[in-house]
């Protein structure tokens, strides 16, 4: 019987102290009051959240559907830091294990904050680019990362410098890594700001048909930070340095306001002066009256006789269309080559080709 009462004894007295000096029975109840909270979780995470996200899925405005959702993570965070506070609080603990417990109760709650501010970006983003009309769509993008990239980084510190990591030495020898980094990768950095000002000049977006001489031609798809993708009329892909757009003239075709015809029409030397002139001036007719030409103060429209060539009289027809899209352009060209055919075919004259006379002089 006394082994008995000795082993209950020391029983109980294992059960006071516990772990730490911590009473078992705290430790359950506090395990049991986290236990309870990550239940709570369960529940807020299905049914407000569900309910909060039907809501916004019902409303035309952008902002609050991008707020809901990006806040559904830091909001069933929130629960297990509660948790965790509140069940560490119910302890009486040793000064050594309460700081080691507040730290990471501040770890937690530090977490939590940037997170928060992490995911508050998203939404603020749809702000922007409904009112940023001086940011393009891709700077915006940028931007968006970087300060993503540095909320993490100064969360990453905060965190640190609770658990007594001193971040000071860590980023001076993060500088001088830098510099040496810097000088072997210039033209990394060389790229990045190219990036930066194609973006910043709008130069060229997403989605857009640009064309640089000796570089490509081709349709945007995305802008990196080092280099731009192209996707080619071949629908092969190209990646694309940024400094050859900082440093070539680029031309963005999607800019166009109308499309030109360039054309210069040879007729034989034998048309009459009567020919030429009513041959131009049909043409001109023609454009003036189709619905498929600019005829405006924008634009210029342009029928004339150019020069004499060596096998033709050239006429040199200038004129713009009012569609901008490429597969509409050639349909129009077509219909106009068939017309002014048909108009020179009218007036009996003819389509001068190269040629030469022999004159053969007799003795």
């Amino acid at each position: 019987m006394e082994v008995l009462q000795n082993f209950k004894n020391l029983f109980f007295d294992v059960w006071d102290k516990g772990i730490s000096g911590v009473n078992i029975s705290e430790i359950l109840i506090a395990l049991g009051i986290f236990l309870f909270f990550l239940f709570l979780r369960g529940i807020f995470s299905k049914f407000i959240v569900k309910r909060l996200e039907n809501y916004v899925s019902k409303t035309t405005n952008n902002f609050d559907n991008s707020l809901v959702f990006s806040m559904e993570g830091p909001a069933k965070f929130f629960p297990i830091v509660l948790g965790f506070f509140v069940s560490t609080s119910y302890l009486t603990i040793e000064t050594q294990a309460a700081e080691f417990l507040e730290t990471i109760n501040r770890s937690l709650i530090t977490i939590l904050i940037f997170w928060t501010f992490h995911q508050i970006i998203g939404p603020l983003s749809v702000v922007i680019r409904s009112v940023g009309d001086l940011l393009s769509r891709d700077l915006i993008n940028w931007i968006i990362k970087a300060i993503k990239v540095l909320i993490i980084i100064l969360g990453l510190a905060a965190v640190l410098e609770l658990w007594g990591i001193k971040i000071g030495p860590i980023i001076a020898g993060l500088g001088l890594f830098g510099v040496a980094v810097a000088l072997g990768a210039q033209d990394l950095f060389k790229n990045l700001i190219s990036g930066i000002l194609v973006l910043v000049e709008r130069r060229f977006q997403v989605g857009e048909w640009i064309y640089v001489e000796g570089v490509i031609e081709g349709t945007v798809e995305s802008i990196g930070f080092r280099s731009t993708v192209v996707r080619r009329f071949d629908k092969s892909l190209a990646t694309i340095p940024n400094f050859q757009f900082a440093e070539k003239a680029v031309i963005n075709n999607s800019q166009i306001t109308h499309r030109r015809i360039n054309w210069v029409i040879g007729l034989e030397y034998r048309t009459t002066s009567k020919q030429l002139t009513d041959i131009k001036n049909e043409i001109e007719s023609f454009i003036k009256r189709s619905e498929y030409f600019s005829t405006s103060d924008d634009t210029i429209l342009s029928v004339k006789v150019d020069q004499f060539a060596a096998s033709s009289i050239d006429i040199k027809l200038i004129c713009f269309t009012k569609t901008t899209y490429y597969l509409e352009w050639l349909k129009v060209k077509d219909i106009l080559a068939l017309e002014i055919k048909s108009i020179v075919e009218k007036n009996k004259a003819s389509f001068a080709f190269p040629s030469t006379s022999i004159y053969v002089e007799k003795n």
